[in-house]
């Protein structure tokens, strides 16, 4: 059944969220969806006690009408596919056999299995199916009777499955849905992902932090030799988003991916989730001078709308279903979590201080902005470490 909430935030709702966030010259709340980029949240305003997920949608222009190969969907007009990712962040090889990278999310997509398959054969990737051992599905209870359906989530989860196959097309990947998005079902539902084997497991929500989160991030996000990947969030510079922000998550802020004649260039996308945690303390690996707590971001990926995935889903969008683009610190969790299950290094990867030590495998990104922070790092793309961007971008994986 599908479930009765807007899958697009009004207005209203957009306005409340943001009006804790710092302010840029223009008066606009730091990372709000721009109406010229046609970009849509997804998910509808959590209530409290519950995450939002941290993605943006937007329709094409149309399909390509030569597909990739005879056997193919038509490829998409717009959206970066597989081959775009390999290429910017010099991915190489078929690593990440027998790794299973977990996807989190709430409610159930019903066609998430069957959109991934089009999205595979359209961009020529290998099946990755139930009846191959490749794809699984499950409640959080380990069970397969999925929760309800909601529309918004069914595209988070269309992004996300496709996101990891885009970044780790050899990998397994697990899918555990939550009954809901209130913070102790998707920490279940992280529990789950653990206990059925997942080396990495992504994250694409969040929300402001609170003091009851010390709580959750025990019971729930604390697991040695796990590589947990969590959204930085989606609207720019303000307070830090949890469970990006606990220590043991590596936080996945956002850039906006252009191909140019020199080759791929990197900014930090304007929505990009950045931010100085007013309850956990700096990590020894972290060494911001800026911020005495723990620092957001710590890595990134493409995030912004406009240069994002081409994502299949035709699960509740109405006239729009079908090839979409998405974006958002919901789609360079994923990507990076694929990253890390090529890489096959993920027990080392259970916080992101592996990365602080080898960051010479990453690129810096430098130009662009989330918000007014005086010219500050935290706020700005700055040569070294920054809030929105972390230490940078993948460069091949041996960073990772």
């Amino acid at each position: 059944m599908l479930r009765l909430r807007t899958s697009l935030l009004s207005i209203a709702a957009v306005t409340a969220v943001l009006a804790a966030v710092a302010q840029p010259a223009s008066g606009e709340p730091a990372g709000s969806p721009n109406p010229a980029q046609r970009a849509h949240p997804t998910c509808s305003t959590p209530s409290p006690g519950e995450v939002r997920c941290f993605s943006q949608w937007r329709t094409g222009s149309g399909v390509d009408t030569s597909p990739v190969n005879g056997a193919a969907a038509a490829r998409p007009a717009a959206g970066y596919g597989p081959a775009d990712i390999a290429s910017a962040y010099q991915l190489s090889g078929n690593g990440g056999a027998g790794t299973t990278v977990a996807i989190v999310d709430a409610f159930d997509n019903p066609k998430a299995e069957a959109d991934l398959a089009v999205f595979r054969r359209t961009f020529g990737l290998p099946p990755c199916t139930t009846a191959n051992g490749c794809f699984r599905k499950v409640n959080q209870r380990g069970g397969t009777t999925p929760p309800e359906g909601d529309a918004g989530w069914g595209v988070e989860i269309a992004l996300d499955l496709q996101a990891v196959s885009s970044s780790c097309p050899a990998c397994t990947i697990l899918l555990v849905e939550a009954d809901d998005p209130s913070y102790v079902n998707i920490g279940k539902s992280v529990n789950r992902a653990v206990a059925l084997g997942a080396a990495v497991v992504s994250n694409s929500y969040g929300g402001d932090e609170f003091t009851s989160a010390r709580a959750i991030r025990k019971r729930f996000y604390t697991h040695p030799g796990v590589a947990q990947v969590a959204s930085s969030g989606d609207y720019g510079f303000g307070p830090a988003q949890v469970p990006a922000a606990f220590p043991e998550m590596i936080a996945a802020g956002g850039t906006r991916l252009a191909k140019t004649g020199a080759g791929w260039k990197e900014t930090a996308w304007g929505g990009a989730g950045s931010g100085c945690s007013a309850w956990y303390a700096k990590p020894a690996w972290q060494k911001d001078s800026h911020c005495a707590m723990r620092t957001v971001a710590d890595v990134s990926a493409v995030a912004d709308p406009e240069t994002g995935l081409a994502v299949y889903d035709t699960y509740g969008l109405g006239p729009d279903n079908g090839w979409i683009v998405v974006g958002g610190t919901s789609l360079s969790a994923p990507l990076l979590a694929g990253m890390i299950g090529r890489a096959g290094n993920a027990k080392k990867l259970d916080s992101a201080a592996y990365l602080y030590r080898h960051r010479a495998g990453l690129r810096d990104v430098v130009g662009g902005s989330n918000g007014s922070c005086g010219g500050d790092y935290l706020c700005r793309g700055k040569k070294g470490y920054d809030g929105p961007t972390g230490l940078g971008s993948p460069r091949g994986l041996s960073a990772l």
